[in-house]
């Protein structure tokens, strides 16, 4: 848990949770705050499983897993490959319109292209094409007047996407099965203290939604999960304008390391199928193993 990304905090309180709930559950538990010393770390504690609870960069993008296939440590979640693939937003959506599956138009061009002018018509969003948790998003309404300022950190490319309106939808892939839709309401933006902080937003489980809705998020989460070639629990992402009916589920993107704090979706889709906070993580670490 833990690491050097934009969503260390996040993934503390995600580790600490998943190592509450196993030692409930019988587990011997060690907590790892990764840091650069982690190879040296694990090979010290030289456990049977790891249960991975970093977001973001390092621990998302294949690169942690890479790591522990190399030690031969089982671990959770998804494998090198379908981490890379998924966290990198431009080439997951290129796969997901190759499977056929609803995607918005978007691009990947220079930090100083979009903040010269309009790259796109507005709406349109500007994000890294490599974090989660909706950091460093920016939405560029209808009615703006100049491109959007980007903060410094911003990294030098960058992903364009047009904005899809509508209601924020989810649905969690646990092994080969899609559980069941979220909706998700806010007062704005769902952005990253709407996904984190008390009250931020309201979930709606399931999803008050018309059942060909439901059926298609079930059925495109699943499939966005065996595209991108996921392993152990996914959350894919949608948005839905209500007022084109089917036409207007547009899938967002799929997540390979769904938080597990105790206002993220995942255990609550869990919760309402009847899996406990601690069932899930205990089958996260019962199915974790190398070669993903």
């Amino acid at each position: 848990m833990g690491g050097p990304s934009a969503e260390r905090e996040v993934s503390l309180s995600s580790g600490q949770a998943c190592a509450d709930a196993l030692r409930e559950e019988g587990y011997e538990v060690v907590a790892v705050d990764a840091g650069r010393d982690l190879c040296s770390v694990l090979q010290d504690i030289s456990p049977d499983a790891v249960l991975n609870c970093l977001h973001g960069r390092w621990g998302e993008d294949g690169c942690v897993q890479g790591l522990l296939e190399w030690l031969g440590i089982p671990y959770s979640h998804s494998g090198v490959l379908a981490s890379a693939l998924a966290m990198d937003k431009q080439r997951s959506k290129d796969a997901f319109v190759a499977a056929g599956l609803p995607v918005v138009k978007s691009f990947i061009t220079s930090r100083d292209a979009v903040c010269a002018g309009h790259v796109m018509d507005p709406p349109y969003v500007v994000k890294p094409n490599n974090e989660g948790s909706s950091v460093g998003i920016y939405l560029v309404h209808e009615a703006s007047n100049g491109p959007p300022a980007l903060a410094a950190d911003m990294p030098d490319e960058v992903m364009v996407e047009a904005f899809a309106p509508g209601r924020e939808l989810t649905t969690t892939v646990i092994g080969d099965r899609a559980l069941v839709v979220t909706d998700i309401l806010t007062d704005g933006w769902y952005d990253y203290d709407a996904k984190y902080k008390p009250g931020g937003s309201r979930h709606i489980v399931p999803a008050e939604i018309p059942d060909e809705i439901t059926a298609l998020c079930l059925d495109y989460a699943l499939r966005a999960h065996k595209v991108l070639g996921c392993r152990g629990v996914s959350r894919t992402d949608f948005r839905w304008d209500e007022s084109r009916g089917a036409d207007g589920l547009i899938l967002l993107e799929t997540n390979t390391q769904p938080g597990m704090t105790a206002t993220s979706l995942s255990p609550e889709q869990a919760q309402a199928c009847g899996m406990s906070f601690g069932a899930l993580c205990a089958w996260m670490v019962e199915d974790a193993s190398c070669a993903r």
